[in-house]
């Protein structure tokens, strides 16, 4: 059961329906009683809720993922991409995976001193973080809370590798920070960019960067020194996987030193919210879409097998791949998502702490 809302109410939002989470007994559904009740009804408002968190380094055993840790400075998104992996997560929070992830987020405001704790025990080993794995860390609440910034921050005092993931151009404003840390080769920054196309990318993913926002922010962050990834994801066959070679091109030209790609995938409820998108965006080209992505996940929305979940298979996902392959070939594109350095790590001096009797 879906609740859906009046398309003036979601202006500006990705999904068109705020289905309850599946860990909830009871089902909400929208009902217009004939008497135009929710005319008056104001635009969906964005709820901000603090967190007391006890952790922030989440970690992962994925075998096909490059690092095993990761931050994720807010839960839910108000980009709104419609495609997003991590909407599911939001049914854990007693929300929906719909409008609810966009509009209900969670910030942690503690997160800064709960890095320095975790990186402060006794036996720690540095690896590459991730901020950006689940939701976007340049979101367009970081502009007001800075919890990014501050991880950031920390990161670059213990000298730690991090690598960041995002689609917002919002990313330079901490450019400070990451050219000192591309300086001492700790850093790595993936830009995604799913579309040239301004009109589908306002639909797909409509509070994110504008297409030409994200390769001016690589060009910006390149010429700064610092280590620029171009994410194509993700490649949705029949809607915007056509634009592979030319998305992969442009960002070599804005100065993107590695590239890498994934295709569509539709866990839990985004299968079902991605089809209302679809029938409302592209109801001609809807039933091919579907058909083509059940094709490259076994006939299934979504295939969650280790080392195939995010390329698929079949004809088609391996089209797909010998098209990046020889696209990065041709282009000189790595395709290494990491390679910062972790041998510089170091835990800084606090007030307090004994001097070191040899120091210079």
């Amino acid at each position: 059961m879906t609740t859906a809302i009046d398309k003036e109410r979601r202006r500006g939002r990705g999904a068109a329906s705020n289905a309850s989470g599946r860990f909830e007994g009871e089902t909400r559904e929208a009902v217009d009683d004939g008497w135009e009740s929710a005319a008056d009804l104001p635009p969906v408002p964005v709820e901000i809720t603090r967190e007391a968190a006890r952790s922030i380094v989440s970690r992962n055993t994925s075998p096909d993922l490059p690092f095993d840790r990761s931050i994720s400075p807010y839960r839910g998104c108000e980009h709104g991409c419609i495609y997003c992996y991590a909407r599911p997560s939001h049914a854990y929070l007693g929300l929906s995976p719909g409008l609810d992830f966009e509009t209900k987020l969670t910030v942690k405001p503690g997160a800064a001193d709960l890095l320095r704790a975790t990186l402060d025990k006794a036996g720690y080993k540095p690896a590459p973080i991730e901020l950006g794995a689940n939701t976007d860390p340049y979101q367009q609440i970081e502009r007001e809370h800075g919890t990014t910034r501050s991880l950031v921050e920390v990161l670059l005092a213990y000298r730690h590798p991090f690598g960041i993931t995002t689609k917002s151009a919002s990313v330079l404003r901490d450019l400070d920070l990451l050219r000192e840390a591309a300086d001492l080769g700790i850093v790595r920054v993936a830009v995604s960019v799913t579309t040239l196309d301004n009109r589908l990318s306002r639909a797909m993913e409509p509070r994110a960067s504008a297409p030409h926002l994200r390769f001016r922010a690589m060009e910006t962050l390149a010429r700064a020194g610092v280590p620029v990834t171009a994410m194509a994801s993700p490649m949705i066959p029949a809607l915007n996987d056509h634009e592979m070679e030319a998305l992969l091109e442009r960002a070599r030209d804005a100065g993107a030193s590695a590239a890498h790609y994934s295709a569509l995938r539709l866990p839990r409820e985004i299968g079902g919210l991605f089809r209302e998108w679809l029938e409302e965006h592209y109801p001609g080209r809807a039933a091919r879409i579907m058909g083509h992505i059940r094709a490259m996940h076994g006939g299934k929305d979504y295939a969650p097998d280790w080392g195939t979940r995010m390329t698929g298979t079949g004809p088609y996902a391996a089209l797909m791949k010998m098209r990046f392959e020889k696209t990065v070939a041709r282009l000189g594109l790595d395709t290494d998502r990491m390679g910062q350095r972790a041998d510089l790590f170091c835990r800084p001096p606090r007030p307090g702490d004994q001097l070191d009797l040899f120091a210079g």
